[in-house]
Formats: structure tokens, sequence, C-alpha cells
């Protein structure tokens, strides 16, 4: 049997996310996000769920601190409830939401544990979207300040920050067809979406440089892997408009100051204002780019595929079946895309921020889960980060989605990514067969392929 060891100092993790996972969504001064908002209306989620109260980690944060320190996690990803800290998303600041993530980031380097945090993981404050939103220019200065009290407060022991996570479905998901909060079906605010982000990203970089914050900061995108169909011409152009989209709109302005001109083209009347100077203010040098991966897809041309007119299932790799939400297992599609970005756009430092999978996760008598099939998950994806690496890809770290079982967005709470079993009644913790896994695989820095 091959043992695979990983580079020293690599850094092995589990994320997390603010709504998903912390609960008291009007406790203590916090205020509603779009979120809150969004799920308390009826018909927006799988069935009626909704964040209140998630894994209640606001009060069980001593218990989940202690879950990681068991596991032996070397970092920790999670992100910061913008409203937790200014309940109407500018101007006052809530005292006992920054006392929170004091305790966290404390708790975390008490155990020995690397704080990374994301600023900024689709939760908007519902009172500045009442304003307009990401569409509204005005966000970039709402966003930076909230930036800024963040650096201010958290800075001197938090030394990884991302600006903003996966704001493809910040931007497509929530405004462009409705399927996520704030729930917006328009295309051309959309793309106006897109620009903003950006621009609120670089900008925020340039904010954390001009501020000689001790730490590194980038961004989180979500890239799939891209399959033509066929060798057709129509299914490689539809191949290639599905990656310009996830991929190409976001890492060309980030790393070369340019949106990609011919997907510009093809969107049309549904381009983006852009002022001037807006495209040198994207262009900041990050210290690192996190990038999330769940799925390959199998793309074809299709008329009635939506602005991009083209159908993209994902696909299972030969011999690897589907999660528990139907989508495709193909492990190889990380590595490719973890290349890929590296090839072209040479980051100084790659993360996988997120990689995981929901399974039917049943419990024994004993309430113990046995989850084979994560482990599998598990073992092949990290084997593609592996072959990546020895080919050259700077992948410092690993963090798997994620370290409970959550509240998956308008999915509610039937999907179970985590490596810990959360009864959502009784809201008892129990580490299951992947956490021990895991947790052998981080004190090893490697495991048996």
């Amino acid at each position: 049997m091959t043992e695979l060891i990983f580079p020293e100092g690599f850094l092995w993790g589990a994320a997390t996310a603010a709504y998903q996972i912390e609960g008291a969504w009007n406790e203590d001064g916090k205020g509603e996000s779009i979120w809150d908002h969004f799920t308390h209306a009826p018909y927006f989620t799988e069935v009626p769920a909704n964040g209140d109260v998630a894994c209640d980690s606001y009060h069980r944060l001593d218990e989940d601190l202690a879950l990681l320190k068991t596991l032996g996690a070397k970092t920790y990803r999670f992100s910061l409830a913008w409203t937790r800290i200014l309940p109407e998303g500018t101007g006052r600041v809530n005292p006992k939401g920054f006392e929170y993530y004091d305790r966290l980031v404390d708790g975390l380097l008490g155990a020995g544990i690397v704080p990374n945090c994301t600023l900024y993981h689709w939760d908007f404050p519902q009172a500045l979207m009442a304003r307009g939103g990401w569409a509204n220019r005005d966000s970039l200065q709402w966003f930076t300040d909230y930036a800024r009290l963040a650096f201010d407060r958290l800075g001197d022991r938090v030394k990884m920050w991302a600006t903003f996570n996966e704001p493809w479905c910040t931007a497509f998901l929530g405004f462009g067809n409705g399927h996520h909060a704030p729930g917006i079906c328009d295309y051309t605010r959309a793309y106006q979406v897109v620009h903003h982000l950006l621009l609120a990203h670089g900008q925020t970089v340039q904010l954390y440089r001009q501020g000689g914050y001790p730490g590194e900061i980038g961004i989180v995108l979500n890239i799939g892997h891209y399959i033509p169909a066929s060798q057709s011409q129509a299914d490689i152009d539809a191949t290639w408009r599905a990656y310009e989209e996830a991929a190409s709109l976001w890492l060309m302005p980030i790393y070369t100051g340019e949106y990609p001109s011919e997907f510009m083209e093809w969107i049309g009347y549904h381009r983006p204002v852009i002022q001037a100077g807006d495209m040198e203010a994207i262009h900041q040098p990050v210290d690192f780019l996190g990038i999330n991966y769940y799925q390959t897809h199998l793309v074809s041309h299709s008329v009635n595929g939506g602005i991009n007119k083209l159908e993209s299932p994902t696909i299972s790799e030969s011999g690897y079946g589907r999660t528990e939400m139907g989508w495709g297992i193909y492990p190889s599609g990380l590595g490719a895309v973890l290349l890929d970005v590296h090839q072209k756009y040479q980051p100084a430092k790659m993360f996988v921020t997120e990689n995981g999978t929901a399974l039917i996760d049943t419990p024994d008598a004993s309430g113990q889960v046995a989850d084979w099939g994560r482990i599998n998950y598990l073992r092949n994806h990290l084997r593609s980060v592996h072959t990546a690496i020895k080919a050259g890809a700077p992948v410092k770290g690993y963090y798997y989605w994620s370290l409970m079982d959550n509240f998956e967005w308008a999915w509610g709470y039937r999907p179970r990514f985590g490596l810990v079993r959360v009864d959502f009644e009784s809201l008892k913790r129990s580490p299951k067969e992947s956490f021990r896994w895991y947790s052998q695989a981080i004190a090893r820095n490697g495991f048996d392929a």
C-alpha cells in the first residue's frame, strides 16, 4: 500500500460559515440578514427551515472548539456575521458581536489552531439590501467600513483573511436566478453585482495593505471542472462559456486587471457599468487563493439553457457513485482545477478551502455513524490534491466541508456534510467515523492511499 505524505507545514483543517452554524439570529443585538429575511418567508427553502438556531454554535462555542482540538485541526475556517457586528450594516457597532468573535479567535489560538476568517459568506445586512444591496455601488463603502472594523479588532490575532466566499453564488444564485437570498431574478443586475463584488474585494485588499495588518489576505472562489459532452463545436463553445463564467470572470480581473473580452461580448447588454480606475482597483496582489471544489460538469449546448445556452449536469468518475444530493463524484477534477489555475495564473499560494460530500448518515443504536463513503471521498480527493502538489501546484492546505452537519441554505437540514453528526432536536454532537479517519490523517500528515 502506498503512503502519501504531504509537505511539511501543510495546514489541515475544517470549514464552517456563520449563518450555517451560529444560530442566535436575533440575540445580543444582532441585526437581520438577507438569509434571515429569505428563510422566514414561505416556499424559499426545500422544506420550511431557517438558521434561527442552526447548530447553536453561538451558545456552544466551547464544545465546538473542543471538537476541533480533538480532531487535531491545524487551522479552522469560519466567517463573521456582518449583522452581529453592525446590526444595520453600517454605523452603530454591537459590542456583543465582537465579544463572541474574540472568544472564538482566542479559543482557537489557545488550542494551537490557525484562524482563517472570511469576511463575507453570503449573510448581507437586510437593512442595506433595502437600499439595493450589492447592486448599489455604495456597497463598496459599506463593505470596506465593515472590513476595517474587523481588521482593527481581530487583525492582531487573525493572520489569514478572505474577503469573499464563492462570489459566483452571491451574484448568480442570489441576483441571477433567485435560488439564494435575496431571491432576485435579474441577470443584468447579477453581472453588475459581479463587478461590485470584485471591486469591493480589491478595495478591501488595498485597505488591508495600507493598514499594515500583520497577516495575509485572499479570496475564495468556487470553481468546477468542465468537460464537453462531445467534440462538436457547439458543445466545446458551451464548455468554454461555462468555464469563463465560473473561473475567468473572477480570476482574470484579479490576476490580470481585465475581464475576459469575448465572454463580455457574449453577455452583451448584461455587461456591467465599469468606471475609470475600477479595473486597477480590482487588480491587487493577493497572498493566497482559496478554491472550493465539489463538482465536475458534462457540458452541452442547449438553446433552452439560460443566458449561456448550455446544460451542465454533474458527472461521476468511473467507479464512483453520487452524493445524497445527486451530485456526481469526480475526484480527479479537483486536481485538474488546481493545476489549471496554477498554470494560468501562478497564484503564490493555494488552499482547498472547501471540499466535502453529503451522505445519508444513519446512526446505529449507539448513535455512531460509520460513514465509509465519506472516508473514501476524502481519501480520493486528497490523493488528487497530492498529485497536483507533485505536479507543481502550490497547495498549502485543505479544509474539509464541513466540521459538522449544519444548515445547508435552500436545502435546509437534509444534506449532511459534517465530520460530526448534529442531532438538530437535541443539538448533540457525535463525531463520525470520518472524523476519526481525518484526525489520523492530520496526525500523520498523510494516509495510506
